[in-house]
């Protein structure tokens, strides 16, 4: 078998084991991307600022400095915006039940 299918096989493995839970949660590690682009996540869901702020947990004035560039989201709420843009209603289930 060649290096490329071994390499293959083993990644779905690794996937379906993940998918099932049963993958140890210390062998792997997260991405949180460096930049985050508000703006485009608030537009994707069709949101004005004061709406995506109330309904997320953020202060109206940080929104705006993060959309105007003059501030970024630090690490912990970048992770945060990732889930909101990829998971919008489950973050909403969440915040609601809460």
């Amino acid at each position: 078998m060649s290096k490329a299918v071994d390499s293959i096989r083993r990644g779905l493995e690794q996937a379906v084991t993940y998918a099932r839970g049963e993958a140890k949660a210390s062998a792997y590690r997260v991405h949180v991307p460096g930049r985050i682009d508000v703006r485009a996540i608030r537009s994707k869901l069709g949101m004005t600022q004061e709406e995506f702020a109330g309904q997320f947990g953020f202060s109206i004035n940080t929104l705006r400095h993060w959309e105007q560039g003059k501030r970024r989201p630090e690490g912990p709420t970048r992770a945060y915006l990732l889930v909101i843009d990829r998971a919008p209603k489950a973050v909403r289930k969440a915040l609601h039940a809460a």
